[in-house]
């Protein structure tokens, strides 16, 4: 076996579906055998992936303050940090959603600066159907603005593996219709089709993770001054909300309430919904942890892991990606916290921690264009 430890990368945009697909292929690892160390991305901090993976008993290291082409020493470093603490033989990292230019900006320095300690998988980036069918034109709903595609687009042609997830929500008719749209547009891809949530497909997309290594050539042009304004369109919100009732809860309704207030706050302002995800924690509870998702505008929220209990207190982690004034997403959150801290009988509940902003222009540490 080799001594090289794997590195796979799994990207795509905002709502895809990666940090649900990197679950399930840790799990999948380590009933294997196999020592996994995940390492966790974002634009800014108090992350509800890292709080769900971390739920579920894995190794995390996050890195926060920027993409890993603009943090490429921070990704070494999380690397170096679990290789102490857990001495794994396979590392996933899951990019920020926003972020392309992957393979010259993160894969390729990899090979080049340290090749003798890592082996690296193809790029794998994931779609969600429904997103794609409406940037593609191919469906009518809400979609982003010209320079936010870019970077969609971008993420697309620089992957190895297309990666089409969430089939479970196609007809054949329409899976058909997606599945040749990327064809034709991007020949020279594999499209591996998959639904991430109930594991249909996975075996033979992780072969092709574990069992190829990325291809080399020249990477993709890519324009960051029109990367750079599309990022910028983007408005990011984390915050971290204590709750505390005087007396018992229920935490799977309180989630979707504030998923649903949230919603109608953002709808109401024609925001464009990248991905509204929020994680609540008994404070109490070691490992059990709820978490919802929201992708789209006009879809619902799926509560995808609840808490078996009623609770008292604990942490709610809200995290908001969207095209969308960063200063409306705070007010957004905080409305939508005040209504329901001001519910007769609910819990109280108290901003602890909240960042809104845009992207910062995205200057990589490295770029190498070929190998």
């Amino acid at each position: 076996m080799s001594s090289k430890a794997r590195y796979i990368m799994i990207g795509g945009f905002l709502g895809a579906g990666k940090t649900t697909a990197v679950a399930r292929l840790a799990e999948t690892l380590k009933k294997q055998g196999q020592r996994v160390g995940l390492i966790t991305n974002d634009q800014g901090s108090q992350l509800v992936d890292t709080a769900m993976l971390s739920s579920r008993g894995f190794s995390v290291e996050e890195i926060a303050g920027g993409c890993f082409c603009c943090r490429f020493n921070s990704l070494m470093d999380a690397a170096r940090k679990l290789s102490e603490e857990t001495r794994p033989n396979i590392f996933i990292a899951e990019p920020v959603g926003s972020c392309t230019d992957l393979v010259a900006t993160v894969t390729y320095p990899l090979r080049r600066i340290y090749g003798e300690q890592f082996s690296i998988a193809p790029l794998s980036v994931v779609v969600d159907p429904i997103r794609a069918l409406r940037v593609f034109g191919l469906e009518k709903g809400g979609s982003f603005s010209e320079k936010v595609v870019y970077i969609y687009q971008k993420q697309l042609q620089e992957a190895d593996i297309i990666v089409i997830n969430k089939i479970d929500l196609l007809t054949a008719d329409t899976r058909e219709l997606l599945r040749n749209a990327l064809a034709s547009r991007f020949p020279a891809k594999k499209l591996i089709e998959v639904s991430a949530r109930n594991g249909e497909g996975l075996d033979d997309w992780f072969t092709q993770m574990l069992a190829t290594d990325q291809p080399t050539g020249p990477a993709m042009e890519v324009d960051y001054r029109i990367y750079g304004q599309g990022e910028a369109l983007l408005g990011w919100l984390n915050a971290t909300v204590q709750i505390n009732g005087s007396t018992e809860f229920d935490g799977n309704a309180l989630l979707n309430h504030m998923a649903a207030n949230i919603q109608a706050r953002l709808q109401s302002e024609a925001a464009e919904i990248a991905h509204l995800k929020m994680t609540l924690s008994p404070n109490d509870a070691f490992s059990d942890v709820a978490v919802i998702n929201l992708v789209r505008n006009d879809s619902s929220p799926e509560l995808s892991q609840e808490l078996p209990d009623l609770m008292d207190h604990g942490e709610l982690i809200i995290n908001i990606r969207a095209e969308a004034d960063p200063s409306m997403l705070r007010t957004v959150v905080e409305h939508a916290v005040s209504d329901l801290g001001s519910t007769k009988g609910g819990p109280h509940l108290t901003i602890e921690h909240i960042e809104s902003f845009r992207p910062s222009q995205p200057e990589p540490t490295h770029r190498i264009a070929s190998i």
